[in-house]
């Protein structure tokens, strides 16, 4: 599977900072100090309906990371998945009478053209959870032949007993656990299962849905949290920088797909932080497909909104928080547009070395968006009062906000 095409990342002088981070499974940040090159996944899309602004936070969130790595010299090797058969995607074909692979290439399609025009730097793998599955199935089997995965009724589930970092991702409760397993995607209330949060590694064939041949597991397919094992270790392998996706995933999808690895491979941690953004929510309520309360960025451009606006609406923001998309935040960031583009036309300004040095500060302290636009907008505000004599300087500014920020002015 394709991503999408990349945008340029200009290059800065001096260099940026290592990023320090919130780390889910310490609750606390860490400094992050990759080698020569960075290893990120990030959760992909399940595609039945994309890209809502909830989808867009989040993929922001881990733009910063890779532009942060960037700028310290670094490359960047970043993988994301696309999770393009699942019950929620059939169940959308079914309803709609579509056939559920034409549905998830539509919907991937819509998110690659989304995401090019945020300028969202793409993963280096892109990998679908169907072509994913040569790779899936030997992990399952190995889970079996290691006691760490039992059949029930032909199916196939993984032990959680069989780790014992199981819960140092997400430290909840077994209680908070048997919650939100039901509500995302879980089945804690199936009879025979050894214990309630097992999840599932691979579903036997179902009438009337698609399957595959998985050797000696039998038709079928996978597990969501195997999924992204499989990819993840397959191009990254064990102990990779930074495990992301929104703060929805921490548990159950993270929690079980570290324990997936743990035991797979007998080593820890799969990774070296886990990373999560916040929630967006509309009229109250976080934004999601089941309750239909969506913002998509696709509808958004086409009413002629400006792309580079959507993203200082999501910096605005800082990637941890839970906030809520409403018309003020679209016309704040619009205005705020308007303004940089204004100032960076004249033919000189302030000088912006101390800008440059402040948006990296700020992006490197935990990703503190919101105060590296603050940076730029003190910026903006010496040139708007007083102006300035360094010709060089609305240059700077204009390739600081788009290699840092990923906003082209």
């Amino acid at each position: 599977m394709h991503a999408w095409p990349a945008s340029e990342v200009p290059a800065l002088p001096g260099q940026g900072r290592d990023l320090r981070i919130h780390d889910t499974a310490t609750g606390a940040p860490v400094t992050l100090q990759p080698g020569p090159v960075a290893r990120l996944y990030v959760c992909g899309i399940t595609p039945y309906d994309a890209t809502h602004m909830g989808h867009a936070a989040t993929y922001n969130a881990f733009d910063l990371v890779q532009r942060v790595w960037l700028d310290t010299k670094r490359q960047v090797h970043y993988v994301q998945n696309v999770t393009d058969v699942d019950d929620p995607l059939l169940e959308r074909a079914e309803r709609d009478g579509l056939d559920w692979t034409a549905l998830a290439e539509q919907e991937t399609k819509l998110f690659r053209e989304d995401m090019t025009a945020l300028r969202m730097l793409p993963p280096r793998h892109y990998i679908g959870a169907v072509e994913a599955i040569p790779g899936i199935v030997p992990l399952v089997e190995r889970l079996r032949e290691l006691g760490a995965a039992y059949d029930l009724e032909r199916d196939v589930y993984f032990s959680v007993e069989s780790d014992p970092h199981f819960g140092e991702v997400s430290h909840l409760d077994a209680a908070a656990m048997r919650l939100l397993s039901a509500e995302r995607g879980g089945d804690p209330d199936r009879p025979g299962k050894k214990n309630p949060l097992d999840p599932m590694l691979w579903m036997a064939a179902r009438e009337g849905e698609p399957s595959w041949d998985g050797g000696s597991l039998g038709r079928g397919r996978p597990g969501w949290h195997i999924e992204c094992v499989a990819i993840a270790l397959d191009h990254l392998g064990m102990g990779f920088d930074v495990q992301g996706g929104g703060s929805d995933l921490a548990f159950p999808h993270h929690e079980m797909g570290a324990s997936h690895a743990q035991v797979l491979t007998g080593e820890f941690p799969m990774a070296k932080a886990y990373v999560h953004a916040g929630m967006v929510a509309l009229d109250g309520e976080k934004m999601s497909k089941s309750k239909g309360n969506l913002v998509f960025v696709s509808r958004l451009r086409r009413d002629g909104v400006d792309p580079a606006a959507i993203r200082l609406a999501l910096h605005a923001h800082h990637y941890r928080s839970d906030w809520e998309w409403t018309d003020q935040v679209l016309r704040d960031a619009v205005a705020r547009l308007e303004r940089w583009r204004a100032a960076v036309s004249r033919p000189d300004g302030p000088a912006a070395e101390d800008m440059v040095e402040a948006v990296r500060a700020a992006l490197a302290d935990d990703l503190n968006a919101p105060e590296a636009l603050a940076a730029v907008d003190r910026w903006v505000a010496r040139q708007e009062e007083a102006g300035g004599t360094d010709g060089s300087a609305p240059g700077v500014v204009s390739r600081t906000v788009d290699a840092l920020l990923g906003v082209a002015l």
